[in-house]
């Protein structure tokens, strides 16, 4: 038997499949922001984002047997996603004009650090499910743990007017 295809099999080498995903997204952040720009790798992740959205937002429908989600399940499902990809978002308010959401865990872990245009893709995905379920949505990320705050806190309006990147249905 050939020796070689095991030469490695014991080796402390802590490489799997997730932490190479988590890499290959950090260094394709990372080339876009050196080649492009901040301004246009955030653009090229929230195409990303808005794909990811639109899937997440028909399969909620769908879980929940409806047409369209109400500010509460739209919360609801919000957070649920980020708990599936190891997240750790929470509700800190709702009312009918905002969701606000606080968050002490990014699914991308320490990959996230100063890789800011990751943050398209929660912007874009929570954007994208509160404006195909609500109308519209503005998504204001007052707080990212890529840009070294200790958490994420993050503001979807429903009302147009004030900071953060618009969504609409």
């Amino acid at each position: 038997m050939d020796p070689v295809p095991e030469t490695f099999a014991d080796a402390p080498i802590s490489r799997d499949r997730e932490l190479f995903l988590l890499d290959l997204v950090r260094e394709l952040a990372a080339v876009l922001e050196e080649t492009v720009g901040l301004a246009e790798a955030e653009g090229f992740l929230a195409k990303v984002g808005n794909r990811i959205g639109r899937q997440m937002s028909a399969d909620y429908r769908a879980a929940a047997a409806t047409d369209r989600l109400q500010a509460g399940q739209v919360a609801a499902a919000l957070v649920d996603l980020k708990r599936r990809i190891e997240g750790g978002f929470r509700i800190l308010s709702i009312d009918e004009d905002t969701i606000v959401l606080e968050n002490d865990a990014c699914p991308f872990g320490a990959h996230v650090a100063d890789r800011t245009s990751l943050c398209m893709m929660t912007s874009n995905v929570f954007g994208r499910i509160a404006a195909e379920n609500l109308g519209y949505a503005r998504v204001d990320l007052q707080e990212t743990i890529a840009r070294g705050d200790p958490r994420c806190r993050v503001t979807v309006h429903f009302a147009e007017g004030g900071p953060g990147r618009e969504y609409f249905a």
